[in-house]
């Protein structure tokens, strides 16, 4: 196949801007009518791009309307680089290694386009760009008449004037752009609309292009082994936090966004052709959903637990599934410690009468927390943190775990949950949601804990058994209650909420809230987002909690082979048996394995033929085969 000519149109396809709006910016600053004269310039901007008026007689007139001059163009100069479209950026090793078959054809300026160029290492004979003509006081006048690209039809006219052989390929956003195949200048043309979609563009286009990869995917260039990123679909649930969306869409995925949760069968409606699934904690990625998921490579959980997706059945079709499990500690613990105050001091039920007209100052049943015991049932990251803070307040902690944990401060382990129900004053649950834990807190232990004791769950709510609760509360056993979480929670904010513990005194509930803070869901949707770019982008799994976690840099030099498989014997050398048959030279291997799934990493030299690899999704046991660059 013959290698194409890429011809690359500058504003919104290099860069994310249109040069003349920026620079009208620029030169307007302070002008009394700069937002009309902006938004002319923007208008035949526009009008120019869709192929409503001529781009030669909207380029002069834009011209006329700012007081441009040198200082203006090279300050945008001076910044262009950072104008990048993201692709682009994603791509420039691409574009250095390929720089003698690219060229740059632009209406723009060369004094703005030429940083840009020389980062993409396109020399300057290839950049085919409109020359601006300054006065002697360095004021722009207007651009080189004689330049076919100051006029009508130009970027046709330049192009069929080098004569170049082989495939040409046009790339780009506007009218103009199209109007080079149109006219017999290129074999192709691609729609680019990463930045700007244009319909009349669009429709007469080869293909639409949405990234750089997607263009290189469909010529068979550098990268066409790896999906495009922007055919990637990814679906957020439960109102994730923006800066997840930002994240993942400035990294060049396609994004699709709910506020609700779903039920069984709306998700199975909704995950066909998904690859991504995002979820917070009341949507259940069940066994169904995962066997009607036709595309879905990993479940990102914006939470701490994973309890809501059935982890097995995802490792089993070769999904990773990813959580946030520290961003929200410190917002756990904040609350736990602000409820045990308010539960001390009968706060909500004093309030409670101070709006219904009731005076009822009294230090009966008041407490400090100074000098009382608490009890931490689970020392992990948030039991954790809670000790050190419920300690610097002056309390004595006590705490049990299954697992063995390094106590902090002057912690004291307890060697059962019986005996630390019994010598607390305070038991807060920071366990997890595995079965095993169901009930782990029910009539039995409530009538272990001395009388008044307060107890918190802000862990999970079928942990405790809410009616066992309620009751300990009306015999006074149980001295007040903060509860977050709940066997049965409503799906939506619009859902009614029904529990036994309702109306009764000094008991505190919270709609889930524990890691409810603009913080918290910040920090989980950066991290979770990570993870999932991590995986996605070089197959890394470092916080998986299903598959083996492997640790992995950038892929650098080659290809990078994907297989996740069933831990049994004979695979991996079947693997490597297909992968020296492929001919391929390995650069690099890792495997790593857990007692059900094998996860191996090959970095294989570029040079093979990819049809050889396609066996490789028939190997013994391969769950997931996924090529990236």
């Amino acid at each position: 196949m013959a290698v194409p000519t890429l011809i690359f149109d500058f504003d919104s396809t290099l860069v994310r801007i249109e040069t003349l709006e920026m620079l009208a910016d620029i030169a307007l600053a302070g002008h009394p009518e700069a937002e009309v004269i902006r938004a002319e310039v923007a208008s035949l901007t526009e009008r120019a791009m869709a192929g409503d008026i001529a781009f030669g007689e909207a380029l002069r007139t834009r011209l006329k309307l700012l007081p441009l001059t040198r200082e203006h163009v090279l300050a945008l100069a001076d910044r262009i680089l950072d104008e990048g479209t993201p692709s682009v950026r994603r791509n420039l090793r691409f574009f250095n290694e390929n720089a003698d078959r690219i060229i740059i054809l632009s209406g723009g300026f060369r004094e703005v386009i030429a940083p840009i160029a020389e980062r993409l290492g396109v020399r300057s004979d290839r950049v085919l760009c409109n020359d601006l003509v300054y006065d002697d006081l360095g004021r722009v006048t207007g651009v080189d008449d004689a330049n076919p690209l100051s006029r009508e039809n130009g970027k046709p006219e330049v192009i069929k004037a080098l004569k170049l052989s082989g495939p040409v390929v046009m790339v780009g956003d506007g009218w103009t752009d199209a109007e080079v195949k149109l006219q017999g200048a290129a074999d192709r043309f691609y729609a680019f609309t990463e930045i700007a979609r244009r319909e009349r563009v669009v429709d007469v286009a080869d293909a639409e292009a949405r990234s750089v990869d997607e263009l290189l995917h469909a010529e068979g260039l550098a990268g066409r082994w790896s999906y495009p990123r922007s055919r990637i679909r990814m679906l957020l649930l439960e109102n994730i936090h923006p800066a997840a969306v930002e994240r993942l869409e400035d990294a060049g995925y396609s994004v699709e966004t709910q506020k609700g949760a779903l039920d069984e069968d709306d998700l199975i409606a909704a995950i066909k052709g998904v690859h991504v699934l995002g979820i917070r904690s009341k949507t259940n990625v069940t066994e169904r959903v995962l066997a009607e998921a036709d595309r879905l490579l990993a479940v990102a959980a914006f939470c701490i637990g994973t309890n809501q997706i059935d982890l097995e059945a995802a490792a089993g079709r070769g999904v990773a599934v990813f959580n946030a499990p520290y961003s929200n500690t410190r917002s756990v613990v904040e609350l736990a410690i602000g409820l045990t105050v308010a539960l001390m001091r009968d706060v909500a039920d004093k309030s409670a009468a101070m709006h219904q007209g009731k005076w009822n100052k009294s230090a009966d049943g008041s407490r400090e927390l100074r000098g009382k015991t608490l009890g931490i049932v689970g020392y992990g990251a948030i039991g954790s943190q809670l000790s050190v803070l419920a300690e610097a307040l002056g309390m004595r902690v006590i705490f049990h775990d299954l697992s063995e944990r390094l106590a902090l401060g002057n912690a004291r382990r307890m060697r059962s949950l019986d005996a630390l129900l019994a010598e607390a004053d305070v038991v807060s649950l920071h366990v997890d949601g595995r079965k095993e834990n169901t009930n782990l807190i029910g009539a039995a232990q409530f009538q272990a804990m001395k009388p008044g004791t307060l107890f918190l769950n802000l862990s999970r709510g079928h942990v405790v058994d809410v009616g066992a609760l309620a009751q300990a509360i009306g015999s006074g056993r149980v001295g007040g209650a903060a509860i977050d979480v709940f066997p049965e929670e409503p799906r939506t904010n619009a859902d009614p909420f029904e529990s036994p513990l309702r109306g009764l005194k000094n008991v505190i509930l919270t709609p889930h809230i524990g890691g409810s803070t603009e913080e918290a869901q910040e920090a989980i949707a950066e991290f979770a987002a990570e993870r999932l770019l991590g995986y996605l982008n070089r197959g890394d799994t470092t916080f998986c909690v299903n598959l083996p976690n492997v640790q992995l840099a950038e892929v650098s030099g080659g290809h990078r082979i994907l297989h996740i498989h069933r831990n049994q014997p004979g695979v991996m050398a079947e693997l490597n048996r297909e992968l020296s048959t492929a001919g391929l030279n390995i650069l690099g291997q890792h495997l790593k394995t857990d007692e059900r799934t094998g996860y191996v990493i090959t970095d294989v030299d570029r040079d093979y033929d990819p049809q050889a690899l396609r066996v490789l999704k028939s190997v013994a046991g391969t769950l997931r085969f996924r090529l990236l660059h």
